[in-house]
């Protein structure tokens, strides 16, 4: 019998406990047979006697180690199964400290009877009201959750407990830099993700605030980048987006001094009268939430499941189209290879995941070729001109949905130093574009990427054609046009008989759109239902991709990979339009075939992460790696599917990996 046997199905773990915290644990226990079965017990240091193991046992027993030795709180100030009166009732609170001067007072209270936040943070909250302990602690071993009690109501993160020689001043008085937030990050220290975080505040505040949740989170999302920005550029710069102890009403003031500021750094997300809506209290436990946050790594990648969650719950849904997991795009960056040189194109750019994740393929091969290293904080440095030229002049968006289009524009005004080609249009609708582009108010946000995109036409004057080398999307699904105007543009608005049909699939004439703003020898990866690969009645379809281009690759994708939006099974089709040069046209050649293995999430949707030895694999930010087959994870993975394509793509000489 070992720890991991009893913790073994629970929803208990002791991944944030340092071996030390689990060596001494295992020096307190000793091996019991108990009806003829082999039981674990621990000699608890606070009542001196033997308990048996339980999986909530162990990480009490953990996490009092921790509270004597790291926070040097004395025994006798800790108490365990505190009695709590609630009502007529009467609970036990798991661990309770005491207050250093008035020892029948709790002054923290400890939960880890309820294994889920949500369970844990209602029993914590009703033992704190019920004794007017001023902290509050929720383990179960894997995370961990410290809140300070504000009143009834609100009770708002804080970044850790104070020690036994500390007061809790110290702790929300203490000067942050980006140093200090790169070493406590709350994603790494308590295992949380940032849609964990938004969906704790829509439960404590957001919820019943009176505000667009979308609009105000993303405010402040906006904020946050923008302040640790400026503190990766200069580290000794003490970050804002925190509560140093101020009143609510002089946090509200210094949150919407460094918004406006970002807006007028970052022009064309939010209007110049903006202002931030929520309330001064509401305000104060969202910033307390998201403060001890690093949204800036390597990639963004930290801000990609929070909009995800967001603009699906907002809209995305009912349009057909949903945000495209990371390691998908990042798969199809890889087996595309687009380089320094090319102009790269997202039709249907939602949060801009491809653009956003060709710019870092690219960048990092910018620097390798420079022998530059890159840091953990490799967004928010300055980088080399190439790098910035890359994002102005050769990365381009097109999303007809304006809060995609806000998104989307932030992140690459972030990546390119103030500068972006993300602009909204209707990509299937290119005939009026021109009359989107008279309108004086789109020029004032949009003009300056459209006059770059313009100069990409085919043909001068027309928007039906275009030359760019690489295009990556994942068009909507749901939904036909019905516009006669429209649908007589496109080739694949006619049957297989050629007569013009009355209603065609939105994702059907995104192909031939996307094939049309690709030049000769230009390439392209979609995301397109199973359908349109199997389908007898969809021949025509793939009749006119195999006339206009080499086919390259089809991968078909696990069912789970859109959940929780949609069960609909895709693949991603990967081509090469015919060119003298690029693609000389062949009648007959080999197509690559995978598909995923790996689900990378359950039937519900919720991510599946990679584990060894029954250890979470984390990457060198400290964050999860969602378990998959596309592509080997920084070396921390097996090969996947990305590194046998390039394989395959040398051997048959592709121009793109030549």
């Amino acid at each position: 019998m070992t720890l991991d046997d009893i913790l073994h199905g629970s929803k208990y773990n002791m991944e944030r406990f340092n071996e030390d915290n689990k060596k001494a644990l295992l020096a307190r226990t000793t091996t019991k047979t108990v009806r003829g079965k082999e039981t674990l017990y621990v000699t608890c240091p606070v009542r001196n006697k033997e308990i048996k193991l339980t999986p909530e046992e162990i990480v009490r027993q953990l996490y009092l180690d921790e509270l004597t030795t790291t926070y040097a709180y004395p025994l006798s100030r800790i108490q365990v199964e505190y009695v709590v009166t609630i009502g007529r009732d009467k609970k036990r609170a798991d661990i309770a400290i005491m207050d250093k001067d008035r020892l029948n007072t709790p002054y923290i209270l400890i939960e880890c009877k309820e294994p889920t936040l949500k369970d844990g943070k209602e029993q914590l909250k009703s033992y704190c009201n019920a004794t007017g302990a001023p902290i509050g602690v929720w383990t179960n071993g894997n995370s961990i959750s410290y809140y300070n009690r504000k009143d009834p109501n609100y009770f708002e993160d804080i970044p850790n407990i104070p020690c036994a020689s500390e007061s809790l001043s110290d702790i929300l008085t203490e000067r942050w830099t980006i140093d200090t937030l790169v070493k406590k990050d709350k994603l790494v220290t308590e295992r949380k993700s940032l849609k964990d975080l938004i969906l704790e505040m829509e439960d404590e505040v957001l919820a019943n605030a009176g505000v667009d949740v979308f609009e105000e989170v993303f405010k402040l999302i906006f904020t946050k980048l923008y302040d640790e920005l400026q503190s990766g550029r200069d580290e000794k710069r003490v970050l804002l987006f925190r509560n140093y102890g101020y009143t609510e009403a002089e946090l509200k003031n210094i949150i919407q001094s460094l918004f406006d500021k970002a807006k007028n750094t970052w022009e064309g997300v939010f209007s110049e009268s903006e202002k931030i809506d929520l309330s001064d209290s509401h305000l104060s436990v969202c910033v307390a939430s998201l403060q001890d946050v690093k949204l800036f790594n390597s990639n963004l990648d930290v801000v990609d499941d929070a909009f995800e969650y967001l603009m699906s719950k907002s809209q995305k849904g009912e349009k057909g189209q949903y945000f495209t997991p990371r390691y998908v795009i990042d798969m199809c960056v890889r087996m595309l290879n687009p380089a320094a040189e090319e102009n790269m194109i997202d039709t249907a750019a939602g949060s801009c995941g491809f653009p956003i994740h060709t710019i870092f393929y690219v960048w990092k091969k910018i620097f390798a070729e420079k022998g530059l290293s890159q840091s953990h904080l490799f967004t928010t440095e300055k980088k080399p001109p190439e790098c910035i030229d890359y994002v102005n002049d050769h990365v381009f968006a097109i999303d007809f949905d304006k809060n995609c289009v806000r998104v989307s524009r932030m992140l690459n005004l972030i990546a390119g130093d103030g500068k972006t080609n993300v602009i909204k249009l209707n990509s299937i609708d290119f005939d009026r574009w021109g009359e989107e582009t008279k309108n004086e108010d789109w020029i004032d946000v949009y003009n300056e990427g459209w006059k770059k995109l313009k100069k990409l036409r085919r043909e001068k004057g027309s928007d039906q054609f275009y030359d760019f080398d690489v295009l990556m999307a994942n068009p909507p699904f749901a939904g036909d046009i019905k516009e006669s105007r429209i649908v007589s543009k496109y080739e694949l608005g006619k049957n297989a008989k050629g007569k013009q049909q009355a209603k065609v699939g939105r994702d059907i004439l995104f192909i031939e759109r996307n094939l049309n703003m690709l030049k000769p020898g230009g390439r392209m990866a979609i995301v397109l239902p199973q359908g349109r690969f199997n389908n007898s009645s969809d021949k025509y379809i793939r009749d006119f991709i195999a006339k206009e281009c080499r086919i390259l690759a089809v991968v078909g994708l696990h069912g789970n990979v859109f959940k929780p939006h949609t069960g609909t099974k895709t693949s991603v089709l990967f081509v090469q339009k015919w060119d003298e040069e690029l693609c000389p046209q062949k009648e007959d050649y080999p197509i690559f075939f995978a598909t995923m293995q790996e689900p990378s999430k359950d039937n519900s949707g919720e991510k599946i992460y990679e584990a060894k030895n029954g250890k979470a694999v984390l990457d060198h930010h400290g964050h999860l790696i969602v378990k998959h087959d596309l592509y080997n994870h920084d070396g921390l993975t097996r090969d996947g599917i990305a590194e046998a394509f390039a394989e395959f793509a040398k051997k048959e000489k592709l121009s793109f990996f030549a």
